[in-house]
């Protein structure tokens, strides 16, 4: 009986990353297509400057591969990616002078606009005119909040890998996500659940 060979395009993340710390270049190739958007869009909220945000990514994918002998075998690839692409912009804050001398995380802003998408609800008035209202409910929260909230419900992340990415403990991330939704479900009328149009929306 044969055995059954996957697509390689069907490949896990970690036996892709494992491959490309052996020199798979096909395997190294797979990752940045399966990520590439969602670097770009991430980045892009942190960052005004796309072409900029685009390098980034680059200089991150780079680094992957010429340092690819020494990477850990056992990482959570998309929240180590994401990551890597916060980081390397706070760099590019501080090269370019946009705000004072640091290497913190902190004082970049989460730009990027939430929108949930109405057209997966009822189509009527008084439902788009709720959706509109907890876009703005959900736009009007502290950026750190949001991007919290961006990474849980939108990127799938847990508590601990926010926790790591924005560079606080667990508490802290814990705290934006609770203080986040508190403040959502405090405004927010609506008969549907706020993690489902959460989870569903586009950003």
């Amino acid at each position: 009986m044969k055995t059954a060979i996957l697509p390689f395009n069907s490949l896990d993340d970690s036996t892709l990353w494992n491959n490309l710390k052996e020199g798979d270049e096909k395997s190294f190739s797979m990752l940045f297509e399966r990520y590439y958007a969602d670097l770009v869009r991430y980045g892009n909220s942190l960052s005004p400057y796309e072409e900029k945000v685009q390098d980034c990514i680059q200089d991150v994918f780079t680094d992957i591969w010429v340092y690819r002998s020494t990477l850990q075998s056992t990482v959570i690839v998309k929240a180590y990616l994401l990551s890597c692409v916060r980081k390397r912009i706070a760099r590019l804050f501080e090269r370019d002078h946009i705000f004072r001398k640091t290497t913190s995380t902190d004082s970049i802003a989460f730009l990027l606009e939430f929108s949930v998408e109405h057209d997966l609800i009822d189509d009527d008035y008084a439902t788009r005119e709720k959706i509109i209202h907890l876009n703005r409910l959900l736009n009007d929260l502290p950026s750190r909040q949001k991007e919290a909230l961006y990474l849980r419900y939108h990127q799938g992340l847990t508590v601990e890998q926010i926790a790591e990415m924005l560079d606080v403990n667990y508490q802290s991330a814990s705290n934006l996500l609770h203080r986040g939704l508190l403040s959502l479900r405090k405004e927010w009328k609506g008969a549907f659940s706020v993690f489902l149009l959460l989870s569903s929306g586009s950003f």
